[in-house]
C-alpha cells in the first residue's frame, strides 16, 4: 500500500526509510519536495508541511500544493503528525493524542479563501463532503493498536482544533475552544483533514503534546521543555509509523463527497 505521510515541526526529514529518495513534484498549486521510501511492506511518500529549517510559518504552508503531490505520487491513505498544545488538563504534555473529531469553524486557507478543492462554479464533480467522523476510523485503529510500542501515554480519542498562527494563542482564546470540546490545538492540519475528506482520502491525525495552551496549567513552563518535547516528537512518530504503516491494508475514508455534474 501506498501511503502518504505528513510531518511538521521538529520532524524535518524522516528516519528509518529504506531505499529513500527525494524528488521535486511539480503540480497545478506549486512545486513539492517528497521523499519516497518503504517501511516493511508499505510504500511511503513524505512531506514537511513546513519544509527544512521551518522554512514556512504555519500561515505561508501551501496545503493545496501539498495535497496534489500526494495524489500526484498516487497515495491510498494519509497520516498526519503535528505537535500540538493541551487544552485539556488530562492531556499531559509528553503524550500521543490519535484524534477522532475535529474543531475547523473557519475552514480557511492559510490566505483566506475557502478551504475546498471546489473553486469554479459548475465545475464536474463539485461536491459536499458529508461525515459522521472526519477521520478514518480502521486507519485511527492501526495507529492505535501500534501506539503502545512508542513508550509514551496515548489517548485514543480526542478533538483537534485549528487555530490560526503564527501567534500562540490567548488565555480567552483557549478558554473559548476547551468550551467546544477541544482537546488539543495546532496550526496546520485543519486544512489538511477537510482536502484529504473532499479528495476522499482516509486520513488520520496523530498529536505529540508538547506544551499545555495558556490558562490550562497552573504555571506555564520554560519554553525550552516545549522546544525539547518537539525534538523529541520525531522519534516517536517515526517508531509510531514504523509500527502501524506497514500493517495498513485498504482503510475505508471518512464519509463521501454528494457530488453534482460528475
Amino acid at each position: 500500500m501506498r501511503i502518504g505521510v505528513i510531518t511538521g515541526s521538529g520532524s524535518y526529514d524522516w528516519p528509518h526509510l529504506e531505499g529513500a529518495a527525494e524528488r521535486t513534484v511539480v503540480t497545478d498549486h506549486g512545486a513539492v519536495t517528497v521523499t519516497e521510501g518503504r517501511l516493511g511492506e508499505a510504500e511511503v511518500v513524505q512531506m514537511s508541511r513546513h519544509g527544512a529549517g521551518h522554512h514556512r510559518l504555519s500561515s505561508q504552508v501551501d496545503h493545496k500544493a501539498n495535497f496534489a503531490a500526494l495524489l500526484a505520487c498516487k497515495a491510498e491513505a494519509l497520516v498526519s503528525f503535528t505537535v500540538c498544545g493541551s487544552v485539556d488538563p488530562d492531556l499531559r504534555p509528553g503524550s500521543l493524542v490519535v484524534f477522532d473529531d475535529l474543531y475547523f469553524p473557519a475552514n480557511r486557507l492559510p490566505d483566506g479563501t475557502p478551504c475546498t478543492w471546489y473553486d469554479t462554479p459548475g465545475e464536474a464533480g463539485r461536491g459536499h463532503w458529508i461525515f459522521d467522523r472526519p477521520f478514518s476510523e480502521p486507519l485511527r485503529q492501526a495507529l492505535i493498536n501500534a501506539a503502545g510500542q512508542t513508550g509514551v501515554p496515548v489517548a485514543t480519542r480526542g478533538v483537534y482544533g485549528h487555530v490560526d498562527g503564527p501567534r500562540f494563542n490567548s488565555r480567552p482564546e483557549v478558554a473559548a475552544l476547551a468550551a467546544a470540546g477541544v482537546g488539543a490545538i495546532s496550526q496546520t492540519a485543519g486544512p489538511e483533514v477537510v482536502l484529504a475528506g473532499e479528495a476522499e482520502l482516509p486520513m488520520a491525525l496523530v498529536g505529540f503534546v508538547t506544551d499545555y495552551a495558556n490558562g490550562i496549567a497552573s504555571e506555564p513552563e520554560p519554553v525550552q521543555a516545549l522546544l525539547d518535547r518537539m525534538a523529541a516528537s520525531r522519534t516517536v512518530f517515526a517508531t509510531l509509523a514504523g509500527h502501524a504503516l506497514p500493517a495498513l491494508d485498504s482503510p475505508d475514508a471518512a464519509g463521501f463527497v454528494h457530488r453534482f455534474g460528475a
